[in-house]
C-alpha cells in the first residue's frame, strides 16, 4: 500500500496527522501496557482516523476493517448520527448516579427490552461485557441456591475473573485454579467433532447425550447455570447445528438450571437477528450484551433478566452493583445505535450480506484454495478455517498459538489493504452489519490474494 491522500476524511493534512501518529505510537511504547501481550515483543498497529467500514493507519494506509475492530463497531466507524447523540448528551447531563433515574437509560432499557425474546424485559447495564457475565452468573446463583456453572469447550466470556474461568479457550489456562465452580464440556463443532459425529443430526444427539450425563456425574442439583455464547464468537463462529441449543433449553428446564445465553459479540444485528439465539427459536432466562449495543463508541454492558429470576429480587436486596451503571452518556450512545440500526435497516442488510454475497463469496473461495477447510457462518459473522491438510484438517497454526504461515497471510491481508480479525489457525471476516455490496467485493478480492499465500503452506 502507498499513502496517496492529501487529508484524512476529517480533514486534517496527511503530514500533520502522521507526525501525530508517531508520538503517539513513542508515548504508548513508553507508558501503555497492552491486553493479552508479551510487552517486549509487539508492534501496536497506530489509528489516525476511521469512517465507515474504513480505518487509516499510522502511515495513512486506507484499510478495510474486515474485523470491526474486537467485532463490536456493528454500524462501522463514526456514525453521524451516534457521534451527535453523544455530544448532545455530554451538553446535557454527562453523568449520574446510578440510584437515579435518567431519560437515556430508560430508553435504552426500553429498546432493548423491545428486541430481547420471551419476558426478559428487565435491563441491568454494566460497564462492558465480562461484568455483565459476572453479574448473570451471580443472580443465578442467588436465584437457585446452587453454585456450579456449565460453559462449553471453544468459548470466550471475558476477561475478569469468574468470565476467564468460564471461558474454554487457552487464556483461561494462567487464571484458572480449579476453585471457581466451573465445569467445561464438549459443545457442538462438526468439523472438529469430539464425538465422531458425521451428520448434523450425529452432532446434536451425541453433544446433548455428553452433556446430560455430566450433569448426572457431577449433580443436577448442584449447578446453577449453563452459559453459551448463542453462536461462539472468538472461538471459531460455530453456528450450533439444528435442535441443540432447543435442546439445552430441554435439559435446563428437567433439571432447574439457568440458561444464559451470551451475545456480547453475537448481539446487536451480527448474525442477521438482533440476537443471535433469535435465529435458534429459543428463549434464555438471562442474556449479557455489551459490544454492539453501542458499536463499541461508548463502553457499555447489560444482563436482560426474565420474570422469574426478576422476582427473586422484587423484596430481596440484589448484592451488586457499580457507579457507572446505565451511565448517560453510554446509554444515549445506545439509543442512537439501536435507533440508527432500525432506521437504516442493518440488522436486514446483514442477513441478506451474509445470505447473498459474504457467505457465497467465501464458499467459492473455499473451492479454489487448498487451505481453506471449511467456512461458516451467519450474517456478518463468519470464520475461515485454514489448514496445511484438508485431508488431515491438520490447522495451519495450533490450538492457542500462531505460525509463520498464519503471520505471512496476515501480513498479505494488511498489504492488501484488509485489516482481519484472527485467531489461532482462523482468518474471521466480521465487517459492520451496514457494510455494502462493494465493499464486501473488496475484501473478498483482499482475501483471496492472502490465501494464495496461504497455499504456498498448504499440502
Amino acid at each position: 500500500m502507498t499513502t496517496t491522500l492529501s487529508s484524512l476524511p476529517t480533514g486534517e493534512d496527511i503530514d500533520t496527522a502522521i507526525a501525530r501518529g508517531r508520538r503517539a505510537y513513542e508515548l504508548d511504547r513508553k507508558h501503555v501496557f497492552h491486553s493479552w501481550s508479551a510487552q517486549e515483543q509487539i508492534n501496536p498497529m497506530t489509528v489516525l482516523a476511521a469512517k465507515g467500514s474504513y480505518l487509516w493507519d499510522g502511515d495513512g494506509n486506507r484499510l478495510l476493517d474486515f474485523s470491526s475492530q474486537l467485532v463490536n463497531t456493528n454500524i462501522g466507524h463514526q456514525h453521524p448520527k451516534v457521534v451527535a447523540a453523544i455530544a448532545e448528551q455530554a451538553a446535557t447531563l454527562c453523568t449520574v448516579a446510578p440510584q437515579h433515574v435518567n431519560d437515556a437509560r430508560s430508553e435504552a432499557a426500553r429498546l432493548i427490552a423491545e428486541r430481547t425474546p420471551g419476558d426478559l424485559n428487565r435491563i441491568f447495564f454494566t460497564n462492558g461485557g465480562a461484568d455483565a457475565v459476572e453479574h448473570a452468573v451471580r443472580m443465578a446463583r442467588l436465584h437457585t441456591g446452587r453454585y456450579k456453572v456449565l460453559s462449553r469447550y471453544r468459548s470466550y466470556h471475558g476477561g475478569t475473573d469468574t468470565a476467564i474461568n468460564l471461558t474454554g479457550d487457552p487464556r483461561r489456562w494462567p487464571n484458572d485454579y480449579a476453585s471457581s465452580g466451573v465445569v467445561h464440556f464438549h459443545g457442538p463443532f462438526l468439523y472438529r467433532s469430539a464425538f465422531h459425529a458425521e451428520t448434523e443430526e450425529q452432532e446434536t444427539q451425541r453433544a446433548l447425550e455428553h452433556l446430560e450425563r455430566l450433569i448426572q456425574m457431577e449433580g443436577p442439583n448442584s449447578f446453577a447455570a449453563i452459559i453459551l455464547e448463542s453462536v461462539p464468537g472468538t472461538a471459531g463462529i460455530m453456528v450450533p447445528p439444528p435442535g441443540y441449543m432447543a435442546g439445552v433449553r430441554e435439559i435446563c428446564d428437567r433439571y432447574g438450571i439457568v440458561f444464559i445465553a451470551d451475545e456480547v459479540m453475537a448481539g446487536f444485528g451480527r448474525t442477521g437477528k438482533w440476537f443471535a439465539i433469535d435465529n435458534f427459536d429459543v428463549v434464555p432466562d438471562l442474556i449479557t450484551f455489551a459490544k454492539g449495543v453501542t458499536s463499541g463508541y461508548v463502553p457499555l454492558g447489560g444482563v436482560a433478566i426474565n420474570e422469574a429470576i426478576y422476582d427473586t429480587f422484587a423484596d430481596r436486596a440484589y448484592p451488586g452493583g457499580l457507579t457507572y451503571s446505565g451511565h448517560p452518556l453510554a446509554t444515549a450512545c445506545a439509543v442512537a445505535t439501536i435507533n440508527a440500526m432500525e432506521d437504516e435497516g442493518m440488522v436486514d442488510n446483514a442477513a441478506r450480506i451474509g445470505a447473498d454475497v459474504l457467505g457465497p463469496g467465501l464458499r467459492e473461495l473455499a473451492t479454489r484454495h487448498r487451505s481453506v477447510g471449511e467456512v461458516r457462518g451467519l450474517g456478518v459473522f463468519w470464520a475461515i478455517e485454514l489448514v496445511a491438510d484438508q485431508a488431515t484438517r491438520e490447522p495451519l497454526a495450533p490450538y492457542g498459538g500462531s505460525s509463520p504461515a498464519m503471520a505471512a497471510v496476515l501480513a498479505a491481508c494488511k498489504s492488501g489493504g484488509l485489516l482481519p480479525f484472527a485467531n489461532f489457525n482462523r482468518i474471521h471476516a466480521v465487517p459492520p452489519c451496514n457494510v455494502t455490496d462493494d465493499e464486501v467485493a473488496e475484501g473478498l478480492r483482499i482475501l483471496d490474494a492472502a490465501l494464495d499465500v496461504a497455499d504456498q503452506h498448504a499440502r
